[in-house]
Parts: C-alpha cells; sequence; structure tokens
C-alpha cells in the first residue's frame, strides 16, 4: 500500500508498506475523542499531514483516506489507519448532489461497560454499549431507551462495545426501522428504532 500526504508540510510525500487489516476500531476517550470504527489498518508511515490523503493499492487504485495513527508515544510504531474507499465514495456522491452528506443518528451518547458501573446499575452483563445521555427528541428516546440501559444487540449484530455499535450504525439507513436488545435493571428488553438523521 502507498499512502500520500503532507507530513509536517512535506507536500506530495508517499511512504510504502502493507495492508494488516480490515475492520478496526481506534477507542475514543469519554469527552475528548471520538471513536473511529471499519477501518483499514496499514504500516505504511502515517504522519500529522497525512490525513485526507489517498491510501493505494499496487495497482494505484484508491482504497482509502489515511485518517489517523497512533504515535509513537503510545508504545507501537507505524499504525496508521484509512477510511475504505466506499465510505468515503458514499460521502462524496452525498456531498457532490445535494451539497451535505447525510449520517444515521440515534440521539443518544455511549460509554463503556465497566464493572463499577455494572455493580451501580445492577447488571450481571459484561459486554454492550451504555447509554450515558439521550437526546429527548431524538429516535432512540422516541422507541424508549433511556439512561443507563445497556445495549447488546442492533440491527441483528451483538454489540460487545460502544465501537460496535457505531460500526453497526454505519450500516443502516435514515427512516430504517431495526430492532434492538437492551438490558434494564439486569432485565433484557426489545425495542424498534426509526433510524434518524443528521448532516455534516
Amino acid at each position: 500500500a502507498l499512502a500520500i500526504g503532507s507530513p509536517l508540510g512535506f507536500e506530495n510525500s508517499v511512504t510504502a508498506g502493507i495492508i494488516s487489516g480490515l475492520h478496526r476500531e481506534i477507542p475514543g476517550s469519554a469527552g475528548q475523542t471520538q471513536s473511529l470504527v471499519d477501518l483499514i489498518q496499514t504500516d505504511a508511515s502515517i504522519s500529522p499531514g497525512n490525513s485526507g490523503g489517498a491510501l493505494l493499492d499496487t495497482q494505484g487504485r484508491v482504497v482509502g483516506i489515511n485518517e489517523a495513527y497512533i504515535p509513537p508515544a503510545a508504545g507501537a510504531v507505524s499504525l496508521g489507519f484509512a477510511i475504505p474507499s466506499a465510505t468515503v465514495t458514499d460521502i462524496a456522491d452525498q456531498l457532490l448532489t445535494k451539497g451535505t452528506a447525510t449520517h444515521p443518528y440515534l440521539g443518544i451518547s455511549l460509554g463503556r461497560l465497566t464493572p463499577d458501573i455494572q455493580q451501580k446499575l445492577g447488571v450481571h452483563t459484561d459486554h454492550g454499549a451504555l447509554v450515558l445521555g439521550i437526546d429527548q427528541s431524538g429516535p432512540a428516546a422516541a422507541s424508549g431507551i433511556r439512561t443507563g440501559d445497556v445495549i447488546t444487540e442492533f440491527a441483528g449484530t451483538p454489540i460487545r462495545s460502544v465501537e460496535d455499535l457505531l460500526a453497526a450504525l454505519r450500516h443502516t439507513q435514515p427512516g430504517q426501522k431495526v430492532p434492538a436488545t437492551l438490558i434494564r435493571a439486569d432485565t433484557s428488553q426489545s425495542v424498534t428504532l426509526t433510524i434518524g438523521s443528521r448532516t455534516g
């Protein structure tokens, strides 16, 4: 794979590497960074200034757009990530035809289910996406989801983490009705959500 960009202002720089994996996730940190999901992992060097550059295969085809890297200070080197070209193409098509891109929206903020939180909520499941906050005018609230619920399945996909839910949401469309399973006070419940939309 070849990564093209302008690291640290050095324009038209090219680095080479291999694609190590697909559907990778970078967990976010609460209140600071957003989780990134469904990424291509490469060891082609990606540095500040590479974001937005193309990731090419050996035949010169664009397979992704460079998005992020894990800094050496975190204890690793050559861990770069790109958004798949199919995702980028869909967004670009919307921008070209409508001037804006529409994304599926639930109207919830999510967090990790830790042992301390499990104990406080009185739930025995050790996996799922914890609902930390909710937009009272959003789709999740309309379906009956509440703060403190733990979503364990969404649109037929088992949910073990926040990243699982974000990845599953990405594959839905605004207006689509999807089933979800949640744990509330250690009781399993099923709801149906109508996916909302947001622009950006």
